[in-house]
């Protein structure tokens, strides 16, 4: 029994263990390269397949580097204040590595520094580091958590039928519900006879008279044409008499 025992052994040693775990990692960010000609060109960035145990697995290593490149990039903007753009070795550069500015720009670095210095412990790979510091971290500066997700794939793998899924980074292959739109009854003959009470409120006082003046008299011509007509529904029952 593995009481007390945290994570997956994966059957593997701890040594073998740790490493397939940092070249994974490594290869997530070294997906995000720009791999263009190349034969190993990943088919697409910020993505991995492996399988399911290992992508759960690797996933809180990807997320713990991600928020300790995050929080160094702080320290690094805090030291542009200080630093010069002047090229090394140069007469510039070594005036400035003798000014006061170069202490201040090295305490103000030094934490960032540390960081990758990190990282690069985590990972093993300083490509990996470089890309996880300039081009990742920066896209989830606003996010608390939850950088990469995990999907499962449907089918399994040849060879040992193990299930297989996928890793990647949120915010990039997100998938978009298209919900349908409500339908509007704005269109019926009903409603295109009614006047709206915005349209009634724009029309002015003297239309609003001249459609009252038509309305009476339409409807005075009705009065009439009804006196007439029961006036010659009289007629033969006179005649009839006489």
């Amino acid at each position: 029994m593995r009481h007390r025992k945290l994570g997956r052994r994966l059957g593997r040693s701890s040594s073998h263990r740790k490493a397939m775990l940092k070249n994974l990692a490594s290869s997530l960010f070294l997906s995000e390269r720009d791999a263009d000609g190349e034969e190993n060109a990943p088919k697409v960035k910020g993505r991995v397949i492996t399988t399911l145990h290992k992508a759960k697995e690797v996933r809180p290593l990807v997320e713990k580097c991600i928020t300790l490149a995050k929080n160094s990039l702080k320290h690094v903007e805090a030291a542009e204040q200080f630093a010069t753009s002047a090229d090394r070795n140069t007469g510039e550069w070594k005036e400035w590595r003798q000014s006061p500015k170069w202490q201040e720009w090295n305490q103000a670095i030094a934490p960032a520094v540390a960081a990758r210095r990190r990282a690069i412990q985590l990972l093993g790979d300083k490509t990996a580091v470089s890309i996880l510091f300039e081009e990742v971290a920066p896209r989830f500066v606003d996010r608390p958590g939850g950088y990469t997700r995990v999907l499962h794939l449907a089918g399994r793998r040849l060879g040992d039928a193990g299930f297989r899924a996928l890793i990647e980074f949120v915010g990039v292959h997100d998938r978009i519900v298209e919900r349908s739109e409500k339908p509007s009854f704005g269109d019926s003959p009903a409603d295109q006879d009614a006047v709206s009470d915005d349209d009634h409120d724009a029309l002015t006082d003297d239309q609003l008279l001249a459609d009252d003046d038509a309305a009476t008299d339409d409807a005075a011509s009705g009065e009439n044409a009804t006196e007439e007509v029961a006036s010659d529904a009289e007629e033969p029952s006179d005649a009839k008499d006489a």
